[in-house]
């Protein structure tokens, strides 16, 4: 066992009756990861869904009371490895089992960034180029932070956990619409979602004013929406338990129970009045004939430098 796991273990260990008082606060649905930790019994294939270890650098200083974990929603058709296509959804999330405090950074997926080994491109890129491993190099020479996990889901694995959850609600602040994904769009205001429009509300860009910005703006509301869900069950007997579970006979990962188990717990400790979103800015522009994100790294580096103690980014 990591000595990560270790130490949470100890924690727990230490405070017995703080477990089912975090589990009345209600659960952080960051992490699209959170969905298969939560959802007992899912019928989900272990192809649709990887959580792996990511392996930090030597010399890499890590918090024992931060975990990050690398969100990926991954572009791969069906048939095709989801480890080694192009992610298309990127939230980095970092959890405070401390103070339960939780953060997740968007990071626009058509970002133009340095691939250690690859020279410059898109960030999804990564993911195609090296994989988990690779794709988290990558976000960590943006943010300045290593994740700890690396999670990657399929779309439509995505879509069929979002009918075993049930409908979330979503806080839409202004209509809009795709041509292929979703034709009739979604209104603007509170807005009622499953199955196949979960994911069309978190793909669609191109008619949104702000683009790719707007998206993982989108992805963040999504996992908000999760997160309520999730929460009017958090006081079921063995939520958490069934879920690790789950994940256990349903995703692929090379975590053993008891880390699975570490991060599942360190989810419901979530306090949700200390959850921050920010999505990493930039602007448009073009790099040979390809329309790219040009990400402002001062200010990924700034979210990086406040969030990495503490799970908590002060100012967007």
């Amino acid at each position: 066992m990591s000595r990560t796991a270790q130490n949470r273990q100890t924690r727990q260990t230490r405070q017995p009756g703080r477990w089912g008082r975090l589990l009345r606060t209600g659960i952080l649905a960051a992490v699209l990861a959170v969905v298969a930790f939560v959802v007992p019994n899912s019928g989900v294939a272990p192809t649709y869904f990887s959580l792996v270890k990511f392996e930090h650098a030597e010399g890499v200083d890590t918090d024992p009371d931060v975990i990050w974990i690398l969100a990926v929603g991954s572009d791969a058709r069906r048939g095709q490895d989801p480890l080694r296509s192009r992610g298309d959804t990127l939230q980095l999330v970092g959890l405070d089992t401390r103070t339960g405090a939780a953060t997740t950074i968007g990071i626009p997926r058509d970002s133009w960034v340095s691939i250690p080994g690859y020279g410059s491109n898109r960030v999804n890129a990564a993911l195609y180029f090296g994989g988990p491993q690779l794709l988290g190099e990558t976000v960590a020479g943006l943010i300045g932070i290593e994740p700890d996990y690396v999670f990657v889901a399929s779309f439509w694995g995505v879509e069929q956990v979002a009918k075993d959850i049930g409908p979330i609600t979503v806080d839409n602040p202004v209509s809009f619409s795709d041509p292929y994904l979703k034709p009739k769009g979604f209104k603007a205001g509170k807005v009622v979602l499953s199955g196949y429009n979960v994911v069309s509300f978190a793909r669609i860009r191109k008619n949104l004013a702000g683009g790719d910005f707007d998206r993982s703006a989108n992805q963040q509301r999504v996992l908000k929406g999760f997160q309520a869900k999730v929460a009017e069950n958090a006081d079921k007997p063995g939520w958490i338990e069934n879920g690790v579970l789950s994940v256990i006979d349903n995703v692929h990962t090379d975590l053993d129970p008891a880390e699975l188990f570490a991060i599942a717990q360190a989810v419901a400790q979530v306090d949700p009045r200390k959850i921050t979103n920010c999505v990493v800015p930039g602007g448009i522009g073009n790099v040979g004939a390809a329309s790219v994100v040009l990400p402002n790294t001062s200010t990924a580096k700034r979210y990086g430098d406040d969030a990495r103690n503490d799970a908590t980014i002060k100012r967007c």
